[in-house]
């Protein structure tokens, strides 16, 4: 018997929507969540809008000093039709509330995925919306949920080939790399761009002071594994602490693995066993290769090594419900 045939099935209505097409992009669900809060007062109750344009001063905040900050957490349907967020705590509580309600909106249940044919992926947005000419805090902020159903960022667990940065940085230290702003992406549009024109699938960045230890990729952690020790670059200001990365910290210590938080020169990447990234878009990525001045690096079995795979299942299989959640990772939707 397959096990999917173990379940109990529930009959749940989704929208008209090609579940086994979908990819990693925007696709318009029919609510969002909208707060509000004024200089000196408390945000508003929130409450559901109709998903659909918003109007913005041309002098906003975060149109002319990136005053904006995000999130992405995402929704998982189990066979039986129920609906589970993953780990909403770790986002803070206004955005688990927030989740709850957008999620719960009964056209939005419809566009959370069927069992295996994706997520419901989640993004808060916090922005200033007041307008400003002089350099200076928004008078007014908006906190804003909106969803979509995505397929897999890469797709399925297929390895990824990274080219290592060596002059163009992503953050330093004293600086923004290790909280969410807006203004973080955009710094990597360009190398990012220039690498994909060269057959690179993304950019891993190294420290800007030392120009030799490993950070991230553009949106992702990235892990080197070496026999049982699994390292990957200490957050100290200038790499982002991500959820994803935080959970598998958490399972491979549960496996048995030695996790090491450290400095990770770039030279370690020659010889290690696996290299994987991740984050709330990939979960897992396993590296099939990396390029370093010009000498590329190709890991054994494609990539997708046992260590990788070992990860990916264990935290997908929380993630939709699959396996029991011994971590209390799980709130699941009524």
């Amino acid at each position: 018997m397959a096990e999917s045939e173990n379940f109990c099935m529930v009959p749940y209505e989704l929208a008209d929507i090609d579940w086994d097409n979908l990819g990693f992009a925007i696709t318009p669900t029919d609510y969002m969540y909208i707060m509000k809060c004024s200089e000196g007062q408390s945000f508003t109750k929130g409450e559901l809008q109709r998903f659909g344009n918003i109007e913005l001063s041309p002098a906003a905040g975060v149109l002319n000093y990136g005053q904006g900050l995000f999130e992405g957490l995402k929704a998982y349907r189990k066979h039986d039709g129920s609906i589970l967020l993953f780990r909403p705590e770790e986002k803070c509580i206004a955005v688990d509330d927030g989740c709850r309600a957008n999620v719960h909106a009964f056209t939005n249940n419809r566009t959370v995925p069927p069992p295996g044919k994706g997520s419901l992926y989640i993004r808060p947005l916090l922005m200033g919306s007041g307008a400003v000419l002089n350099l200076t805090p928004a008078p007014e902020y908006t906190f804003l949920i909106y969803v979509s159903p995505v397929g897999n960022f890469f797709q399925g667990i297929a390895p990824i080939h990274l080219v290592v940065e060596t002059e163009v940085h992503r953050a330093m230290p004293g600086g923004t790399g290790g909280v969410k702003t807006i203004g973080n992406y955009a710094s990597v549009l360009k190398a990012q761009t220039l690498a994909k024109a060269k057959g690179f699938t993304d950019v891993l960045y190294l420290d800007c002071v030392n120009k030799k230890y490993l950070e991230e990729v553009s949106s992702s952690n990235v892990f080197v594994v070496k026999g049982n020790i699994i390292s990957t670059p200490a957050v100290k200001g200038t790499i982002l602490p991500g959820v994803t990365r935080k959970s598998i910290i958490e399972i491979a210590q549960s496996q048995g693995f030695q996790v090491e938080e450290r400095l990770v020169a770039v030279e370690e990447l020659l010889n290690a066993d696996e290299v994987f990234c991740t984050g709330t878009a990939v979960v897992i990525s396993p590296v099939g290769s990396i390029t370093y001045r010009d000498e590329r690096v190709s890991y054994r079995n494609g990539g997708i090594g046992v260590v990788s795979q070992q990860l990916y299942s264990a935290l997908t299989g929380l993630q939709m419900g699959l396996t029991e959640d011994k971590m209390d990772w799980i709130v699941e939707l009524n």
